[in-house]
C-alpha cells in the first residue's frame, strides 16, 4: 500500500512502549463529530484507549487547544501558518466532506430545488423572503413553489461550518462579502432562526415547515434532509456527493502543496460541489503532557492506516494517500518540551 510504504520512508521505526495514559480528550467541530466519535469508538473496542470528543464548534475547539486545555482540537477551517507559528501548533485535514443548503418544503424531493450562490446569498440576507419570489421561480420552473415565507435557521455558535459557508456566499455577492463577509459567527440579519450545532440545525429545518438551513453532508445523509442542487462555477447545477467533493479537491492546491490554507469552495471543475470543505485536527506542536501527546497521535495513526471505511461509511471522503503521507510527516514534528521528536509511530 502506498502510505505504508511512504510512512516507512519517512522515518527509521522503532518499538515504542504502549502508552498506558489517561483519557484522550478533544474539543470543536460538530460537523466532524459522528467522525471522530465512530474512530474513538472502534478505537476503544480494540486498545481501551478512551478518546472523549466534545461537539463545541469550531471557534472554541481552536481556543481550548491554544490554552492547552484538550489534547486535540477540531476545526473544519485550517489555521493560518502565522497562527500555527504564534501558537506553537501543528493542522492536518482529516476528512473531505460539504457544506450543503437543506430545506422542508411539501412535495420537493431531494436535489429537486435549484439555486445559485448569490441568490442563497438573498434569501440568508433576507432580501428574498418568500419562496415563491421570481428570483429563486427562475430557477425553478418546473416547480411549485408554495406562497410561504422562508423560515431560515443558521448557526449562532462560532462555527466552521458557518465560515466555510459564508467563504462561499461572500465569493458569489459583493453584497454579502460587505454587508456579512466571513467568519465563524456572522451577524444575522434579524427574522433568522439561531441555533447551537449542526444537530440543531438539521433538526429545526426538518421539523419546520418552509426551512432553509446549512449542515454538513454526513448530516443529510444520516437524517434523511432534502438538499438543495448549487450552480458550480462551470455552470453545472450539481448535487453533493463523495465524487463532487472529490472533484473540488482535485481543483485546488492541496495535492501539490504542503499547506491546507486554501479554502475549498467555489472551485472550478464540472463536477465540483460549491460549498466543498476540509475538516482538521490540531494538535500542540510542543507536549506539554508527553503520554497524552503520544496517545493522541496514535489514535490519529491508527484512524488513517485503519479507519477509512468508517469515514466513508459516514460519507466523508478519505484522505488520498499522497495526502495522508503528507499528514504523516506533519505529526511526526510533535516534540517534547526539550525539542526531542516523541517515540510514537506504529503500523
Amino acid at each position: 500500500m502506498f502510505l505504508k510504504n511512504a510512512i516507512f520512508a519517512l522515518l527509521f521505526l522503532c518499538a515504542a512502549d504502549r502508552v498506558l495514559a489517561g483519557d484522550i480528550a478533544g474539543a470543536g467541530s460538530s460537523a466532524a463529530k459522528p467522525l471522530y466519535e465512530k474512530w474513538a469508538e472502534v478505537y476503544t473496542q480494540r486498545t481501551n484507549v478512551k478518546i472523549a470528543y466534545a461537539p463545541v464548534g469550531s471557534s472554541k475547539g481552536l481556543l481550548q487547544i491554544r490554552q492547552r486545555a484538550v489534547d486535540f482540537g477540531a476545526s473544519d477551517v485550517a489555521l493560518t501558518a502565522a497562527d500555527l507559528k504564534k501558537y506553537r501548533l501543528i493542522n492536518f485535514p482529516s476528512a473531505i466532506s460539504g457544506v450543503v443548503p437543506i430545506v422542508n418544503l411539501a412535495g420537493i424531493k431531494p436535489g429537486a430545488l435549484l439555486l445559485t450562490g448569490s441568490v442563497l446569498a438573498d434569501i440568508f440576507a433576507r432580501k428574498v423572503t418568500r419562496w415563491n419570489a421570481p428570483a429563486i421561480a427562475i430557477l425553478n420552473p418546473g416547480l411549485l413553489l408554495p406562497d410561504a415565507a422562508i423560515v431560515v435557521v443558521v448557526r449562532q455558535d462560532g462555527s466552521g461550518t458557518t465560515y466555510n459557508f459564508s467563504d462561499y456566499l461572500s465569493k458569489m455577492q459583493t453584497g454579502w462579502r460587505k454587508n456579512f463577509g466571513r467568519g465563524f459567527t456572522i451577524a444575522w440579519p434579524a427574522g433568522v432562526v439561531p441555533v447551537k450545532g449542526s444537530s440543531a440545525v438539521a433538526a429545526g429545518v426538518k421539523q419546520t415547515d418552509n426551512a432553509i438551513g446549512y449542515v454538513d453532508y454526513n448530516y443529510v445523509v444520516q437524517e434523511k434532509l432534502t438538499y438543495v442542487r448549487l450552480k458550480n462555477r462551470q455552470g453545472n447545477f450539481v448535487a453533493p456527493n463523495a465524487q463532487s467533493f472529490a472533484s473540488a479537491l482535485k481543483n485546488s492546491t492541496w495535492l501539490r502543496w504542503a499547506a491546507f490554507e486554501e479554502m475549498l469552495t467555489d472551485k472550478s471543475g464540472a463536477e465540483s460541489w460549491p460549498i466543498t470543505m476540509g475538516t482538521f485536527i490540531i494538535i500542540a506542536q510542543v507536549a506539554q503532557k508527553p503520554e497524552n501527546a503520544i496517545a493522541t497521535l496514535k489514535f490519529f495513526n491508527w484512524a488513517f492506516m485503519h479507519g477509512d471505511h468508517l469515514a466513508t461509511g459516514l460519507d466523508f471522503v478519505r484522505l488520498p494517500d499522497t495526502m495522508q503521507a503528507r499528514v504523516y510527516a506533519e505529526m511526526l514534528k510533535v516534540t517534547d518540551q526539550n525539542g526531542k521528536p516523541l517515540h510514537w509511530p506504529e503500523l
